[in-house]
């Protein structure tokens, strides 16, 4: 048998058949960091400015390109100046990657899958060979693998795809449920086998999860059932604010464990990387050891330990850790060979990084350009220190990462990654605003670096420490635990306010939920923050409509001291006069309103026209109106 990932078996192909794909003998792998550099290569060979072409962007793009199999000759240039920007680096590095005679991932399923296509006599001998082909975890397929499948199998080879369209979730890395939905018509004389029994979950969690799910259309449709019991029924907790959320959290936890139960069958699950700051606070307050699966604290991000880096220099400039940091990020052409001269000076001269700077400019001792770069960024950081000290912190914050243009790096970075950091940015700031000096007399900029650095110092819990998990949902995939906290079950964020506008999204979200609410074995927490903090404003956000979708005999509300006051007036049929029917608007839409500006529906009571709507208005704060007299227009 061949068993291997879709990588493993292609490289195993281009091995077998290097003189067909055009490849030398001893070709080697890029990795994605060695991808990354040669994409940084290509770029400066076309004078593209790394700050407004970031290479990670355009190694992204080249990825996605190869996931849909196509090739830079493929594509059709047009009037778009980024497409044909992109398609010159995409060229430039398909002829860089033939000359040194390395591939990247990506090529390896393009490459196998042009052998098949150009060598008809070498798939025949495959087909001949495998009679039969397993692929797991179908759904997560991306194109040019379901091509490569539909070749194999050709008219003889049988396929047997294990799969679940309802966990299709990695849409933003290219995978296709449509693969899954296809393949009855793409593959002849299928026969589906589903799989509903579940031996995880109890009944009342697999009734939620069924009821969110069922919402999704173009579904091949099943429900989830199980022999366990009823179990206990799925608890909502409506917070104050985050912090209220998170304090709540802890609180079940210290629960849990103080009924004989182990920390690390407790996990905590949230969309956005951005919650875990909140909730990472109230952990360590709590004296609860935790642990980040699959990801870094707060603190200790790659985009937050930048932006605390320039708050260190607005704050002190002689500051040579900070400094070496950020000297070029964003690329601003500061590049190794200069910042080896810095240094160099700095040690001759028993100076700072800055020092050095200075002396090197006032003496003519760097070349035109780079003297020009590092003039730039000593006026940059003395620009954003001007005046900082009378600034309120959150405003430093911003100043931090708007002046550095760290934001708009970010916002420039495709995919889930690049928004995950943009949030974590807006969470930092949020933190600025709501962070309590203990001096109030004093600056409070270093009191708040301080406390940062005490909370970094804190170590996350060490492997084999009984602690308790926190991960995003897209992480949770897989790994089931008795107890499950889904915090921040809000729309706009989740479904994230960006799945409301990109066609497929909001299903993925829905997938996104069933996924998480599928973990849990034997509890399930649903908590919600009435209001929440979000880039230094608060921000009042409608319950999720997944919450809503679950039936109420399955839902409960609870309050302090886990006391259950009522069944949840939140779940499916308790709200169906506030979803919005019949009124041409609908839940988290974004609307204009004559007098008020712009603002995002929360809530509606009744139905028709006569229905009151809740709006939340960014210059005015809250309204409730009637919708027939309203005059609201969809933005």
């Amino acid at each position: 048998m061949w068993v291997g990932t879709f990588h493993g078996l292609a490289h195993r192909l281009l091995k077998a058949h290097w003189r067909d794909v055009g490849l030398p003998e001893n070709f080697q792998i890029l990795d994605s960091d060695d991808q990354l550099r040669l994409v940084k290569r290509v770029m400066r060979a076309l004078e593209l400015d790394e700050q407004r072409w970031p290479p990670r962007q355009a190694q992204w793009w080249i990825n996605a390109q190869k996931d849909e199999g196509l090739r830079s000759a493929h594509i059709q240039e047009s009037g778009d100046g980024q497409l044909a920007t992109m398609l010159r680096v995409y060229r430039e590095y398909e002829a860089s990657c033939d000359r040194l005679g390395v591939i990247d991932f990506a090529e390896l399923l393009l490459r196998a899958l042009e052998l098949w296509r150009h060598h008809p006599q070498v798939l025949a001998h495959y087909q001949e060979r495998f009679q039969h082909v397993l692929v797991d975890e179908f759904q997560d397929t991306n194109a040019v693998q379901y091509a490569w499948l539909r070749l194999l199998a050709g008219s003889v080879c049988r396929v047997t795809a294990v799969g679940d369209d309802d966990q299709s979730i990695y849409g933003w890395r290219g995978a296709k449920v449509e693969n899954i939905l296809s393949y009855g018509r793409d593959f002849e004389a299928t026969h589906t086998v589903r799989l509903e029994q579940n031996y995880r979950s109890t009944s009342n969690i697999l009734k939620a999860a069924n009821a969110v799910i069922e919402k999704n259309p173009d579904r091949l449709g099943k429900k989830l059932w199980t022999d366990s019991g009823d179990g206990e029924m799925v608890a909502l907790y409506a917070a104050f604010n985050e912090h209220d959320e998170a304090r709540y959290i802890a609180d079940r936890l210290h629960q849990w464990v103080h009924d004989g139960q182990r920390r690390d069958e407790a996990a905590i699950l949230y969309r956005s990387n951005a919650q875990s700051r909140v909730l990472e606070a109230a952990l360590l307050q709590a004296e609860i050891p935790y642990r980040i699966y699959g990801g870094q604290r707060f603190y200790e991000r790659l985009e937050i330990k930048n932006a605390l880096a320039y708050l260190r220099l607005m704050l002190n400039v002689d500051d040579d850790t900070a400094f070496e940091r950020v000297i070029n990020i964003p690329a601003r052409g500061i590049g190794e060979r200069t910042q080896d001269t810095i240094r160099q000076t700095a040690r001759g001269s028993n100076a700072t990084l800055w020092g050095a700077c200075v002396e090197l400019i006032a003496t003519n001792g760097l070349p035109g350009r780079a003297k020009n770069a590092v003039a730039g960024f000593l006026s940059l950081i003395e620009d954003m220190s001007l005046g900082s000290d009378t600034l309120k912190l959150i405003e430093q914050a911003e100043t931090a990462i708007e002046r550095s243009g760290l934001i708009d790096l970010y916002r420039r970075e495709k995919g889930e990654r690049g928004l995950a950091r943009v949030e974590n940015l807006e969470e930092l700031v949020a933190a600025c605003g709501n962070f309590q000096p203990e001096h109030a007399e004093q600056p409070t900029l270093p009191q708040f670096l301080d406390q940062v650095a005490l909370d970094a110092g804190d170590r996350q819990a060490d492997e084999d420490q009984d602690a308790v998990q926190l991960m995003t949902l897209h992480s949770a995939k897989g790994l089931e635990f008795p107890l499950v906290f889904l915090a921040g079950m809000e729309e706009n964020l989740f479904p994230h306010k960006m799945s409301l506008d990109e066609p497929g999204r909001l299903e993925e979200e829905r997938r996104l939920a069933y996924v998480g609410i599928t973990r849990a074995m034997q509890k399930l927490y649903l908590t919600f923050a009435e209001c929440r903090s979000i880039y230094g404003s608060e921000s009042y956000n409608s319950v999720s409509r997944f919450v809503r979708d679950i039936p109420s005999d399955v839902l409960e509300e609870v309050r302090l001291q886990n006391t259950i006051t009522r069944p949840t007036s939140y779940a499916a049929g308790a709200l169906s006069s506030d979803l919005g029917d019949d009124t041409g608007f609908a839940l988290g839409q974004l609307v204009c309103h004559p007098m008020y500006g712009e603002g995002v529906i929360l809530n509606f009571e009744g139905h028709g026209p006569r229905a009151r709507v809740h709006v939340q208005f960014e210059e005015v704060g809250t309204k409730i109106l009637i919708l027939d007299s309203a005059r609201l227009s969809a933005v």
